[in-house]
């Protein structure tokens, strides 16, 4: 077996000393829609990282891109929905099968059909240990889990592309194989050329997850995204703000290509942890992307904490990125 290309079977649960990853607490979170197209909308999160959603409408049926990290957000976006629309809520894709994406769903109506990648549903079976992982994220508001009673999980699953019709508007989903876990689905609209791309793809600039996986897995997964969907515009990353989809993809892969390079580098010169940690580039070591500054200056807050809060946040991936890849090289 090749350890680069390995996948484990749970995320990583290690972090490096001083860690601190992205708060995901549904507190003081608020989604705003922004229309993307006629029955096309972002619904945004108001203090980034927090979680994004979707909702994409047809003549017959709506279909909603995530569920919350709670009952009670899954609450607050079913009610956007039916104040954007009057047609019925059919349909909801998981994105991927971390919590803070699909404990919702059990909130939503039975006749609500959830529906995602086949690993996405193979990775929802110990709901437990997934709460346990994501409290991390939930910086002192763990307790608000334990509205959390069962994972429902998808009602149906597909391989690699499956289609639903809303009714003159054909929504893709997609499966292009393992990144920052093994069942990423990007949700497509072809007529309004978005993508709602989950923990795949965010924004260009913002540092991604490694957390079940290595860099050439997750490389090789954009290059057919980016070959698969040529037309896409714009992407609603799961997490921060929406942007220009190709941009995010090349700006990733030259991420990706460099963290296996030095860390396989590295590696094969006989490096710590501690001394690979220190001979890997930090791309943010000079400040944030301009691009990505102007895009967090669309969010009403201040500023000079937003880019401060993003700056730490990617600096602290990066590093979790440099482990996860150092400890995925250094399996026998």
């Amino acid at each position: 077996m090749n350890p680069a290309t390995h996948i484990p079977e749970r995320e990583l649960a290690e972090r490096p000393s001083g860690y601190s990853g992205p708060n995901l607490s549904p507190s003081g979170l608020r989604l705003i829609p922004h229309a993307l197209a006629d029955g096309v909308h972002a619904l945004m999160a108001t203090i980034p990282p927090k979680d994004n959603n979707g909702l994409v409408v047809g003549r017959d049926a709506a279909l909603v891109v995530d569920a919350g990290i709670t009952p009670e957000v899954s609450g607050r976006i079913r009610g956007l929905a039916a104040e954007l629309t009057d047609r019925p809520l059919r349909f909801l894709v998981n994105t991927t099968y971390h919590g803070d994406h699909t404990f919702g769903n059990m909130a939503f109506p039975a006749g609500t059909v959830i529906v995602s990648s086949r690993q996405n549903k193979e990775n929802m079976t110990d709901l437990d240990y997934e709460k346990q992982v994501r409290s991390g994220n939930m910086y002192g508001d763990e307790a608000l889990f334990d509205t959390v009673t069962r994972w429902r999980t998808p009602d149906l699953v597909f391989d690699g592309f499956a289609e639903i019709d809303l009714g003159g508007r054909a929504v893709q989903l997609w499966h292009f194989g393992p990144g920052n876990g093994p069942g990423d689905t990007v949700v497509y609209v072809p007529d309004a050329r978005v993508a709602w791309t989950g923990n795949l793809l965010c924004h260009a600039g913002i540092a991604h997850m490694l957390l079940q996986g290595g860099p050439e897995p997750y490389a090789g997964t954009l290059r057919r995204m980016k070959e698969a969907l040529p037309d896409l515009v714009t992407i609603v990353p799961g997490h921060g703000p929406s942007g220009d989809g190709h941009a995010a993809i090349d700006a990733l892969l030259a991420y990706l290509e460099r963290l296996h390079d030095e860390v396989l580098a590295a590696v094969e010169a006989g490096r710590t942890l501690e001394e690979t940690m220190g001979a890997c580039i930090d791309p943010w070591a000079e400040g944030l992307d301009p691009e990505l500054s102007a895009a967090l200056a669309r969010y009403r807050i201040p500023q000079d904490a937003a880019r401060h809060g993003m700056l730490d946040l990617c600096r602290n991936l990066h590093r979790l990125n440099i482990l996860a890849t150092y400890r995925l090289y250094t399996r026998p």
